[in-house]
């Protein structure tokens, strides 16, 4: 698995612009690739321009992939101008069985 987490801040005036448009490309990764297991977008209670992702993929192939598609390409470019911030921050999970429970517990 690869697993990272984006901290993301956005420069406030653009915060519901990229909020819609960061929501249409997650659910389209989602949705659309098999290697994506979660692009979980999130932000701050106090704060909505501090954005924090989930990201979690198969591999390092189905990343790779996720980079090239139409949706992660349009989302790229049509936010660029909105990021104040990007620090993206590789992780490694410390329970890999416990992951598949989770997303079964979420079904129920």
């Amino acid at each position: 698995m690869k697993i990272r987490i984006a901290e993301i801040e956005i420069h406030p005036q653009f915060v519901t612009e990229y909020i819609a448009i960061l929501k249409e490309e997650s659910r389209a990764s989602v949705l659309l690739e098999p290697g994506v297991i979660s692009i979980f977008p999130m932000f701050q209670n106090n704060d909505s321009t501090q954005i924090r992702i989930l990201e979690i993929y198969a591999n390092e192939e189905a990343y790779k992939n996720h980079l090239t598609t139409a949706h992660f390409q349009k989302y790229k470019t049509t936010t660029l101008k909105m990021v104040k911030s990007l620090k993206l921050i590789d992780m490694q999970a410390i329970d890999k069985e416990t992951l598949s429970e989770i997303f079964k517990k979420q079904k129920n």
